[in-house]
């Protein structure tokens, strides 16, 4: 908890926290970013498992998407880490918080692994008479880490230390 408060503590963290109006606006920007972000990785998805997009190569919507992914991931990923370190000791010993924490970095363990096989030869895919099973176990994958980091996302706000 000394090193939370210490965190929270740091001068334009605590203005931050406190202010009316920086507090919210980081907020929606961090969960517009998610519905966006998490659209994207969805349609990704389900392209990947055949299940719909089949007018629409694989490379067109993977490669379309990635600089919108990117931009989103990192708009995402910043402001979440200025909302959780502006309130690190309400978040410390939340449950949630360290749960999408791990799912979190079970998704860079996922990107690790299918990003060079799947995600960066797409083409390879598009020319395959049938979607491989390893891609479908990496769309399927991707959607219940993504699905489970954005509810612990929402479990965070509803943990009560009472």
């Amino acid at each position: 908890m000394a090193i939370a408060h210490s965190i929270q503590s740091i001068g334009f963290l605590s203005d931050f926290s406190e202010s009316v109006l920086a507090y919210p606006i980081v907020m929606s920007a961090h969960l517009t970013c998610i519905a966006l972000f998490g659209g994207m990785i969805l349609m990704t998805n389900l392209r990947l498992l055949g299940l719909t997009f089949k007018s629409v190569t694989i490379t067109d919507m993977v490669t379309s998407l990635r600089p919108y992914k990117r931009v989103g991931g990192a708009v995402m990923i910043a402001t979440g880490l200025l909302l959780a370190t502006s309130e690190a000791e309400k978040y410390s010993p939340n449950p949630y918080f360290w749960t999408k924490m791990i799912i979190l970095g079970l998704i860079g363990v996922h990107g690790l692994i299918f990003r060079p096989i799947i995600y960066n030869n797409t083409e390879e895919l598009d020319k395959s008479p049938a979607i491989p099973t390893n891609v479908k176990v990496a769309a399927i994958l991707s959607l219940v880490l993504w699905t489970a980091m954005f509810t612990m996302g929402r479990l965070i706000a509803y943990w009560d230390t009472d």
